[in-house]
């Protein structure tokens, strides 16, 4: 007889609580060069950063808002009201027990050390601003592998970070980059070397503690030909009355023959605006992966990218998205073709319960001077209720004779049919309807790490408790 499984706890509520703020260096309200200024001397910066930081913010406010889409809940965004910067110090701890009490406490109950200990190379835990944590195994420090906060790695690793740093996303690519390029706060730095594998994850936490805040952390990943590396990351924020704006930018480097798989399981509360642009370069031979999965927030506007620069390049997104009331959960992919023989693949699952809105937009380009390149983009989407909504929007340029690409997209609705038939078989109304959408969502969750797949599963089921009826 086989031993049964234990059941995994996963409390939806667990990212819902706070602590007094108390910080040593905060930059007030509104972001003006003089915010920049206090910015660059807390951190002790280099000229050119400030420099960096100035123009971005000269065009961050030229820049208007997006009006496309999303336009009345972008409106809810007083970027006068927000904190730019809040930290107690600069140098994140190497062990948990120097970090702040309230700080440790806080990554404690989200489960971060615990995590370390069991599948972990390295991990990383931002609490608003700053690291507050950061360490990595000796066995993969030892391989030359560099894992550490961005405000960290510019000051010691500047040779190799200034190289692609805003390489990938200019500045000047969306408002939200630039308002990033001028605030940016945190973030991770990893740098692999050369033909090295890393063979357990490395993970960010990044935890907002404080109301009225902005995040604005800065990751940068370089994989070194023939390397690969998995980088996992987690987000939560308590509820507030008040918004919450997220706004990360994310630059992936997959040099020749390089892997990169990068994991994301959001988690945020429902005040937070979550406008992040991600993007990657995989040079020849090389694969990128993004895995994302984006529960909770107001708002989220991600769409992460390949840019498959080198021959054979590979890029892959692989999305779920779920929408409960209140939320809209704008997601997609881009795959911009820059080489023969590139291959792109798009898989987009989304749940929209209640009044929950679930929008897919995508991108997906090749010019007519490439051959062999291929697409497959495929985008499910799956209603709950009577008013819950769902929209794709696939863009796919394609142009020359010898290319393929195929789209594939489906909207579903659990039937009463379905649920009453597993009804009979002994589960209640929310089983039911927590079974089938994890069956809507299974083919996807088998990509994640075992960790990520079993939290991401319970999430849905205690997301969809309420939602029948």
């Amino acid at each position: 007889m086989a031993t049964p499984t234990p059941e995994i706890e996963v409390d939806r509520e667990s990212g819902n609580f706070k602590y007094e703020e108390s910080h040593k260096y905060d930059a007030g309200y509104g972001l003006t060069e003089k915010t920049i200024d206090y910015i660059s001397d807390v951190k002790k910066e280099d000229d050119w950063i400030r420099e960096f930081r100035k123009r971005a913010l000269k065009v961050f406010e030229d820049k208007p808002m997006p009006t496309n889409w999303a336009t009345k809940d972008l409106e809810n965004i007083v970027f006068e009201n927000i904190r730019y910067y809040l930290a107690d110090g600069q140098r994140a701890k190497k062990s948990w027990d120097d970090v702040p009490d309230d700080v440790k406490e806080t990554f404690e109950r989200l489960g971060i050390p615990e995590n370390e200990r069991k599948f972990l190379a390295g991990v990383e835990a931002q609490f608003d601003s700053e690291a507050a944590y950061s360490n990595m195994k000796d066995s993969v420090m030892k391989q030359g592998v560099i894992f550490m906060g961005s405000t960290e790695a510019l000051m010691k690793h500047p040779e190799i970070f200034r190289k692609w740093f805003g390489k990938v996303i200019p500045t000047g690519d969306n408002k939200f980059s630039a308002l990033n390029s001028a605030a940016f706060s945190g973030g991770s730095f990893i740098y692999v070397p050369k033909g090295v594998k890393v063979s357990h994850p490395l993970q960010a936490y990044f935890r907002i503690n404080a109301e009225n805040f902005g995040q604005f952390e800065r990751t940068l990943i370089i994989a070194d030909e023939g390397s690969e590396v998995t980088y996992m990351e987690g987000c939560t924020a308590p509820k507030f009355d008040t918004a919450t704006l997220h706004s990360a930018v994310v630059e992936l480097v997959a040099m020749p023959g390089a892997k990169i798989e990068y994991v994301t399981v959001q988690n945020w509360s429902s005040n937070v605006f979550n406008l992040v642009t991600k993007r990657a370069i995989a040079h020849e031979d090389a694969v990128v992966k993004w895995v994302d999965c984006n529960i909770g927030s107001r708002l989220t506007m991600k769409y992460p990218g390949v840019i498959l620069k080198g021959k054979r390049a590979r890029g892959e997104v692989l999305s779920i998205a779920l929408a409960n009331d209140g939320q809209h959960q704008d997601t997609g992919a881009k795959m911009i073709h820059a080489a023969d023989e590139t291959t792109s693949n798009i898989i987009s699952k989304s749940i929209s319960v209640g009044e929950g809105r679930s929008t897919y937009r995508g991108q997906v380009h090749m010019p007519k001077h490439l051959k062999g390149c291929k697409n497959n983009t495929e985008c499910d989407a799956l209603l709950i209720n009577t008013n819950s909504r769902t929209d794709t929007y696939p863009a796919i340029t394609v142009r020359g004779n010898d290319n393929s690409v195929q789209h594939e997209a489906s909207v579903s609705k659990v039937s009463a049919e379905q649920i009453f038939y597993m009804q009979q078989r002994g589960m209640s109304e929310g089983e039911a309807m927590s079974l089938s959408v994890n069956g809507f969502v299974n083919d996807l969750t088998r990509h994640f790490p075992m960790e990520y797949s079993v939290e991401l599963k319970r999430l849905i089921e205690l997301e969809m408790e309420g939602s029948v009826g």
